[in-house]
């Protein structure tokens, strides 16, 4: 019988990597017979390129089976842990191959659109002159995502969703032919679990067939049905699927430990995810909206710190932008905290959602034409600059609503001051 642990060193989507075209299964489109990348590959010839497509299509895989194919050196680096250097490095290992008469070598390049520009101007000279041949990964549209002089040197090729029958091919692909689970006899009463899970990722599909298959192992005989995918996979979420659930449970986790002020805790949450290669702008944009959500007018300039955070990674990229979210998960986690602006804005749209469009009062409008100034628009308004301490009674909210307070400053030194000047400024007709 086959040991449990015997599964986890190499996972099944790994050990199913095809090493040819025939074995390649899906983009019927690109590599099919006759199709523009096939005749490209088994030309011999090979222009850099850029493989667009949504997670778990085939895309590094079909960058694999290029290299074997052609056999060419391949080089894999990936946008979240290979900076400028590492770049700069590998291109000179190149033009060493280039010196000694070998063919230049394939460099892929994963998620190729978390490269900063500094990050992709340092590859352009390389493809130019025929140094590397490129093979850049991405989710994302490179029309947006890489810089136009990349992008003008490398063709786009588009990778489709995989269709209902790609994955059922691999399903039992995986089954006729690898080794570990060919030691059982694995039946499947239905597809529609697995096919569901796998949201027509193929990295998906197998890691949820291997787990179903590891966690039933008891007997030589397994019969898969939707009922025992479903009840495997919710028992075991986060070994199925690092992206998944446990993807939104980490930046939860992230996210609450800022908001209690507790620095550590929020560091090894912010390394759990760098490590797992989470996108470094989704974590950027994470700590900007909580910067105004949790500490908001308590510290504005936690927003500054935050924005300029994500702004900074964009341009530098990673690894080095690891610093830069490290500092500012510290600065944000050490910072007073205040939700008033937060609660302010849900209580106005609450009040909105509850009262409709309210007419505005006839002093706030402008009257841009003299039909709306004969029907009072502008009349009686009070221009706040001349009168002394720029302050005027005048009634903003609509009649229905006055006096209603929305804004409650929070208990914290920077909003005491706020309170003061409502205060000063209305006296009794906002009551806090």
């Amino acid at each position: 019988m086959l040991k449990i642990g015997q599964f986890m060193d190499i996972p099944l989507a790994e050990r199913m990597r095809p090493l040819t075209l025939e074995d390649y299964i899906g983009q019927e489109h690109l590599v099919g017979k006759n199709k523009v990348l096939r005749n490209v590959i088994e030309s011999g010839k090979l222009p850099s390129f850029i493989l667009w497509g949504p997670p778990g299509v085939g895309k590094t895989t079909l960058a694999n089976v290029i290299a074997n194919v052609q056999n060419r050196t391949f080089i894999a680096l990936s946008a979240i842990n290979s900076g400028v250097k590492d770049i700069r490095d590998v291109i000179e290992q190149a033009k060493g191959n280039l010196f000694h008469q070998k063919t230049n070598p394939i460099v892929f390049i994963d998620e190729i659109h978390r490269f900063s520009k500094s990050q992709q101007d340092a590859l352009l000279n390389a493809v130019e002159k025929g140094i590397i041949t490129l093979i850049g990964a991405t989710t994302e549209n490179p029309s947006f995502e890489v810089i136009p002089a990349l992008l003008s040197r490398c063709q786009v090729f588009v990778l489709e969703p995989l269709q209902e029958n790609d994955l059922i091919q691999l399903i039992q692909h995986a089954i006729t032919k690898d080794e570990r689970l060919r030691q059982y006899q694995i039946t499947i009463d239905s597809y529609d679990a697995l096919l569901r899970i796998s949201g027509g990722d193929a990295r998906k599909l197998l890691n949820a067939l291997e787990l179903v298959v590891q966690q039933n192992n008891h007997e030589s005989a397994i019969n898969i049905t939707d009922e025992l995918v479903v009840k495997t996979i919710q028992q075991n979420i986060g070994a199925y699927d690092k992206s998944g659930e446990n993807h939104y449970n980490i930046i939860s986790a992230f996210i609450k430990s800022v908001r209690s002020s507790d620095p550590n805790a929020a560091l090894y949450y912010l390394a759990r995810m760098i490590s797992a290669g989470e996108d470094p702008i989704f974590i950027c944009r994470r700590m900007v909206i909580l910067a105004s959500e949790d500490i908001g007018l308590a510290n504005p300039n936690a927003l500054l710190i935050a924005t300029s955070c994500l702004q900074a990674v964009h341009q530098i990229g990673m690894p080095e932008g690891r610093i830069v979210m490290s500092e500012t998960a510290i600065y944000l986690s050490c910072s007073a905290k205040s939700n008033s602006a937060y609660m302010a804005i849900e209580a106005a749209l609450d009040v909105v959602r509850k009262t409709g469009d309210l007419t505005v009062p006839l002093h706030l409008r402008n009257a841009v034409t003299s039909f709306m100034k004969d029907l009072d628009y502008g009349k009686d308004y009070k221009y706040a600059h001349d009168f002394q301490n720029s302050k005027t009674s005048m009634e903003c909210l609509p009649e229905k609503i006055k006096g209603s307070v929305f804004y409650n400053p929070g208990d914290n030194i920077a909003e005491d001051k706020w309170k003061t000047t409502i205060h000063q400024l209305w006296g009794e007709k906002y009551k806090m």
